[in-house]
């Protein structure tokens, strides 16, 4: 039996989220409603449960960002979930910034439109992963863009001693695992989504090529 929509009163009872972010969260909404019609950021129907499918399924990541972390890089950010997302509720953690890499331009115009909109610590670089310059970033994040042996290979780009990665999974998650075990060693804590029983929150405290 399919649940109904999550409402945005049950969205913010609960993340417990503050007033200012909870009003930042439903600009955020309508304008990724408005975009769509002509942008294709996210698939229309799951627009319908959209605070589900895509505010809850991105926010509870925030949990698990430690809290010296300065810089998060959302690789293949697409609509900027869940980058933007995370940037909206850690918007008065100073210092703090998140990076969108995304390659397509139209969907760079949305997350540049909206970063702006909204006020926050936010850089958008238009490019491939594998052309951006290599930095260190301290949190990794990526929804919906590779097979996790691919994410991997683009998160080394940006990965240092201490980073770590917090990916959205869906059902394959333990295929993916496996696979990706083959070419990399990596301490993994794998926990229950909160927006989907069958999806999986992924978080790599480390991890390096195997020998």
């Amino acid at each position: 039996m399919t649940a109904p929509p999550l409402t945005e009163t049950s969205f913010q009872e609960m993340t417990n989220v503050s007033r200012e972010t909870m009003a930042r969260l439903q600009t955020y909404v309508r304008e990724l409603k408005r975009w769509n019609r002509t942008v294709n950021l996210v698939s229309a129907l799951s627009l319908r449960d959209v605070w589900r499918r895509h505010i809850l399924d991105c926010a509870q990541l925030a949990r698990l960002i430690p809290p010296t972390a300065k810089t998060l890089v959302d690789m293949g950010s697409g609509a900027g979930l869940p980058g933007l997302i995370l940037a909206i509720l850690l918007r008065e953690t100073d210092p703090f910034r998140v990076v969108l890499v995304e390659s397509h331009g139209r969907k760079c115009a949305f997350l540049t439109a909206l970063a702006a909109k909204l006020t926050l610590p936010v850089d958008v670089v238009n490019g491939r992963l594998e052309q951006i310059p290599r930095f260190d970033a301290d949190v990794i994040t990526a929804r919906a863009l590779a097979p996790l042996d691919r994410l991997l290979v683009h998160a080394a780009r940006f990965a240092g001693p201490k980073t770590q990665c917090i990916f959205l999974k869906g059902q394959n998650v333990e295929m993916e695992l496996t696979a990706a075990t083959e070419y990399w060693t990596m301490s993994v804590d794998l926990q229950p989504s909160l927006s989907d029983p069958l999806g999986r929150v992924v978080h790599i405290q480390e991890f390096h090529r195997a020998e």
